[in-house]
């Protein structure tokens, strides 16, 4: 069951394309927006994530910070961070922890890939709760940004 607004939201500790360790209480006393996404290199996850590079500018005046997260290795992370400029942390969650926590996992996947991080979008406030939260069942659809952005500020 995927988290509600109003819940605490999940901790985590995930590997960071640079291979830093983050961990979503390093952000405590900011507002986190947090984007899952299938898979990096593809058109709707490319498409969500530089929909916050583009209004980046935005998040970061509020002060809020932006994390993605797939199931991608830090490796395969840190080139699509590269090549899109973005500039917020992408993260591993590789081990599916985090995307379980957050109830944003596929059991299964197109092409029968198991345990793929399902597109979700989380705020969360300065105090560790949860103000937002969409899980998407289809991998085309996209969040809604403006209800994020208004959520933010």
């Amino acid at each position: 069951m995927s988290i509600q607004t109003g819940q605490p939201a999940p901790d985590f500790k995930l590997v960071a394309s640079d291979k830093s360790i983050i961990s979503l209480s390093d952000f405590k006393g900011k507002k986190v927006v947090l984007h899952f996404f299938p898979f990096a290199f593809t058109g709707t996850c490319t498409t969500q994530l530089c929909t916050m590079r583009d209004s980046f500018g935005y998040y970061d005046g509020l002060g809020a910070q932006i994390l993605g997260i797939s199931v991608d290795s830090p490796f395969t992370l840190a080139k699509f961070k590269e090549e899109n400029n973005y500039q917020f942390p992408l993260l591993s969650d590789f081990n599916k922890e985090a995307s379980a926590a957050y109830g944003a996992l596929y059991e299964e996947f197109v092409l029968g890939l198991k345990g793929v991080s399902k597109r979700a979008a989380f705020v969360i406030d300065e105090e560790g709760k949860v103000i937002y939260a969409e899980v998407l069942e289809k991998a085309t659809d996209l969040p809604d940004f403006e209800a994020i952005a208004e959520k933010v500020k």
